[in-house]
Formats: C-alpha cells, structure tokens, sequence
C-alpha cells in the first residue's frame, strides 16, 4: 500500500487549507467591515432597537453573515484549486508507478478527496439531486436523467448515459489498490441502466445500455455487461438477456401509461 508522505502533506496544507482559508477569512472580513461601515451595525440589524435583545440579535446575524461568506468562499476556492490542480497535473489511465509524478498527484488528490469529498458524498448527507451535481462539478461525466443514490470514487473516470441510476449504498470504485499497485481504470456505464442497492462496480467495466446490475452484486474488474443483459451475484454472472418488449415497458414515461390504463377502464 503507498504512503502519503511529508511533501504532499504540505502541498495540501498550504493550497487547500491555508490559501483558501486566508482568502475566505479576507473576503468575509472585509464584508462586514462594509456592512458595519453602512450604518448597518449589530443595533441596527437588531430591527434598530437599543434593547439588550435585539442587539445581540442583530450581533448574531452579522456572525451568520461572515460564517456564510466564509464557507461559500472557502468551497469555491478548493474547488477552484482543485480543478485547477487536475488540469495542470492529470491522474492517468492505468497504473501509477512508485516514487512518480503522478503518485505525487494521486497523494494530494487523494488527500482533498478525503478530507472535503468523501465525508458528505459517502455518508448519505446530500439530497439525490444534488450529489448528482457534486459529481458532475467533480468531473463526472452525467447524462440528462441520470441519478445516484449511492456513491463514486474518483468522478473523473465515471462516464455515465441518459436516464440511468445507481441504487442505495451501491459504489463505482475506478481504482485499483492491491498490495503496491495503484492504478485507475474508467467505468462506463450506458443509457437506462439501473445499479442496484448495495451493488459494487469495479474498475474498468462497461454496462451496455438497458442492463440491469442485480441488488447486492459485485462486478469483477473489467467486466463487460452486454446491452439489455442482467447481471447478479459476487461476483455478478449473467443472469439472462432482456427482451425489447421487456425493455419499452421498464421506460414508458408514467404519464402515458396512466392515460392508456384509463382509456381501457373507459
């Protein structure tokens, strides 16, 4: 297993930590400095009372107002950093080699990853919608439709079709670690494909469009899952193919059936 050492270590303090913080800390001061400038002090804010109650009212809201300026600050500028990092220095397909480049890149990405990503989108903490986006900002490539209810490593090599989703607790794992070998494979996944709960997805696998990943299912890395095919087990074995027929009912839009299901009831 490789080590995250000094060097790395103080790369990530000082463009993760300490620039975002000094940069969010100035904007956030200089904020209140101008609201406080305004007229708009503690007092005022407090609904222009001068009862004890009120000013510390208003003392609270020009507290929320630097801790909001703060983070949002802060969050734009890992982000901004962090894609900035990634497009200068990329991590490549395939194995990273000892003492490299790009194990020095995989060191700090893997610390921003695991201070500031994994802690929210691992823990369930972000509505469906909005992990969607967060993986999208993290380089996921998303088609319209598509959803996750559980989670991905390293988003960058996730290309995922229209309409598909992942289940509850399932997790796309793009990288390899067994023993000293570390290296990055992409998954592909296609259009209106389903994950199933608690299912893992390995590196390097590619679901073709309309397949079907059965709950609780581990697919092997490098597995090929044909168009319109089910997959379950651990690990995942072919199951049996689906028939077009099968396959129009899983996706008529829930409009248009409950209209063909009333004009039968007339």
């Amino acid at each position: 297993m490789r080590q995250i050492t000094l060097f790395p270590i103080l790369l990530f303090i000082g463009l993760f930590l300490v620039l975002p913080g000094a940069l969010s800390l100035a904007i956030a001061r200089q904020l209140t400095s101008g609201v406080i400038e305004s007229g708009l002090t503690p007092a005022v804010i407090g609904h222009f009372a001068s009862d004890t109650v009120s000013f510390f009212h208003g003392l609270i809201g020009l507290c929320l107002i630097a801790v909001i300026t703060f983070a949002t600050t802060f969050l734009v500028t890992v982000l901004t950093i962090f894609h900035i990092f990634l497009r200068v220095v990329p991590l490549p397909v395939g194995d990273i080699a000892p003492r490299s480049k790009d194990e020095f890149v995989w060191k700090v990405y893997s610390l921003v990853s695991l201070f500031y990503f994994r802690p929210f989108l691992h823990a369930d903490l972000l509505p469906t919608p909005v992990t969607r986006l967060a993986y999208i900002v993290l380089g996921a490539k998303v088609g319209e439709g598509s959803y996750f209810a559980g989670a991905i490593d390293d988003p960058q090599f996730v290309r995922v079709g229209v309409g598909s989703f992942t289940g509850t607790r399932s997790l796309l794992v793009p990288h390899v670690m067994e023993g000293s070998r570390l290296a990055h494979f992409p998954i592909i996944i296609g259009d209106r494909v389903t994950v199933g709960a608690g299912s893992i997805v390995l590196p390097g696998v590619t679901i073709g469009d309309d397949a079907i990943v059965g709950a609780l299912s581990v697919v092997s890395k490098g597995t090929v899952i044909g168009q319109g095919e089910i997959w379950a087990g651990n690990p995942a074995r072919f199951i049996r193919k689906r028939d077009e027929v099968e396959i129009s009912r899983s996706f008529v839009r829930p409009s248009l059936k409950a209209g063909a299901d009333c004009g039968r009831m007339n």
